[in-house]
């Protein structure tokens, strides 16, 4: 069966509108795709620091982390839920990226450029915004993070699912908006 890794930063967790949107779309693609995920909230990392940039030079990699890009190197799709924070998605995300961003399992260099060593084909990237920024506006730097990502590691098309402006919309205006991104993500499953 092939693989599907999901990477969870809802940092709000049970209460998250983009754990909202995720989980069904997960929930479908269950039947097609064998789960492997990562709840970034419940794992033990830490951001780049000296100690950890040492260590990484010295080729002391923490074992999850090992694993995790293992795992994604080999993936045939990504889902990535985290919500707009900060202009991007949550620092716990980037996080992830830098502790599995390992040279010679996600990607090597030719000699000229890095070459991405993933075979990934396609990333679901599902988030929030409570303000009125949609997907592309300038102010939105997660799906263009997870472009630059994708030609790194050779993950394939990024596909955006998004529902936003949601702080600032009554409590039908949310449902509403939450159900309409949810549709879109079943949708695009379909052939994901």
């Amino acid at each position: 069966m092939k693989k599907l890794v999901v990477i969870d930063a809802c940092i709000r967790e049970e209460e998250s509108r983009t754990r909202r949107i995720a989980a069904p779309i997960i929930q479908v693609l269950a039947k097609r795709y064998e789960i492997v995920r990562y709840d970034l909230t419940e794992m033990p990392m830490e951001p780049l620091t000296p100690r950890t940039y040492a260590d990484r030079a010295a080729g002391i990699i923490p074992e999850w982390a090992l694993e995790a890009a293992r795992t994604i190197a080999a993936a045939d799709r990504i889902l990535i839920a985290a919500p707009f924070w900060d202009m991007s998605f949550p620092a716990v995300l980037k996080t992830f990226f830098e502790h599995t961003s390992l040279f010679d399992i996600t990607f090597t260099d030719n000699g000229h450029s890095c070459v991405g060593l993933c075979k990934c084909e396609k990333v679901m990237y599902v988030t929030t915004r409570g303000m009125n920024i949609p997907t592309g506006d300038p102010r939105e730097q997660g799906s263009s993070y997870l472009q630059a990502l994708s030609r790194l590691w050779d993950l394939g098309i990024i596909l955006t699912v998004a529902a936003w402006n949601l702080d600032y919309a009554t409590p039908e205006e949310i449902e509403e908006k939450v159900e309409s991104a949810t549709r879109f993500g079943l949708r695009l499953a379909e052939t994901f």
